[in-house]
């Protein structure tokens, strides 16, 4: 039987709007014009992720042939893919993953690029779990971990990662496990959710936010997508001047969905965790390099680099924090907030 020729779904306009429509930015190897016009904007296509500091990444972790690596976040593969260039088919790369989603779609995309079970090795795990990779495969003589979010689940509205896209509320980067972030808002108190977009986002108006949104739930209406979320927090600022509230609201929405996106994966304490075990699987002279996208990461990882540097466990330690190149923000907006510290072990 012949499969069954299916339309491309039509759109209005001169330009797809909706995520799913943009049928262009989510097959970059067919459209590859499209995809450089959209860079070129300063944009990032949808279903992709733009790899942040790799020149800088390469530069310190200096990969040579044969050498054993790890990329704790593997994502859309970006950063593996240039850690394996420079393997040139020697050594070996393993890959870590919490998303079932796009984990499976980054494989096939880097086996297609030549990179086989040969040379790449992913698991699907949590980074906080680097001991028991460890104790499988052997100590590593490079490490990265990129803590950011890929911009494929921000895009994707059924992810419900940003308040720019109506969906529903989760915030998992694993879908398959945990509870989504609407469940989690009717399981806090008031006072809880202040803490938690203060704690998690240095949010300034943590106060009339969490008012609002406990008011809401006790009423008894839901905050079930992103959009209702965005609404009570513009509701929740309407005593801002007309003139400010505007860019205020965007920015205070942006720091509550991490918050949110923090607490619903746990963030800080698998963090917290990952630190602990970092230098335990290193070699000695094995290099790790971090990339952190706001106060609290850095916070975390900027003190556990200077405590086990002061004990000797490391010999070396990112005293300042690298940052991307003014270039590379304007090709790529969203690499402006990142920071990169690094340790190599004693």
């Amino acid at each position: 039987m012949e499969p069954v020729h299916k339309r491309r779904v039509r759109y209005k306009g001169t330009h797809p709007k909706r995520y799913n429509e943009k049928y262009k930015e989510l097959n970059p190897e067919l459209y590859p014009e499209t995809i450089e016009k959209v860079i070129k904007k300063g944009s990032t296509p949808v279903g992709m992720h733009l790899s942040i500091m790799v020149n800088e990444i390469l530069e310190f972790l200096d990969i040579q042939e044969g050498q054993i690596g790890l990329d704790c976040t593997l994502g859309y593969g970006g950063h593996t893919l240039k850690m394996l260039e420079r393997l040139n088919h020697t050594g070996h790369l393993y890959a870590l993953d919490i998303d079932p989603i796009e984990s499976v779609k980054t494989k096939e995309r880097l086996l297609n690029k030549g990179y086989g079970e040969d040379v790449l090795t992913i698991k699907h795990c949590n980074f906080k779990d680097i001991d028991f990779v460890s104790r499988e495969v052997g100590l590593f003589d490079f490490v990265l971990a990129d803590l950011g979010v890929s911009s494929m689940q921000i895009d994707n509205p059924e992810r419900g990662f940003s308040y720019k896209k109506e969906g529903p509320l989760d915030l998992r980067l694993n879908p398959q496990k945990g509870i989504p972030a609407s469940q989690r808002l009717k399981e806090l108190t008031k006072a809880q959710l202040e803490q938690l977009f203060i704690e998690n986002s240095d949010e300034p108006y943590a106060k009339e936010i969490a008012r609002h949104i406990d008011s809401y739930l006790k009423a008894g209406q839901p905050i079930e997508t992103t959009t209702q979320l965005y609404n009570i927090i513009e509701k929740s600022l309407s005593f801002i001047s007309s003139n400010e509230r505007k860019e205020v609201v965007k920015k205070s929405a942006a720091r509550v969905f991490q918050a949110l996106r923090i607490e619903v994966n746990n963030e800080f304490d698998v963090l917290y965790e990952f630190m602990e075990k970092l230098p335990f699987i290193l070699k000695p002279g094995g290099k790790a390099a971090i990339l952190t996208f706001h106060s609290g990461e850095d916070r975390i990882v900027k003190k556990a680099f200077k405590e086990m540097k002061n004990l000797g466990i490391y010999s070396e330690a990112a005293r300042e924090v690298i940052r991307p190149s003014k270039e590379e923000c304007h090709i790529n907006s969203r690499a402006k907030s990142t920071k990169m510290r690094w340790a190599v072990k004693a």
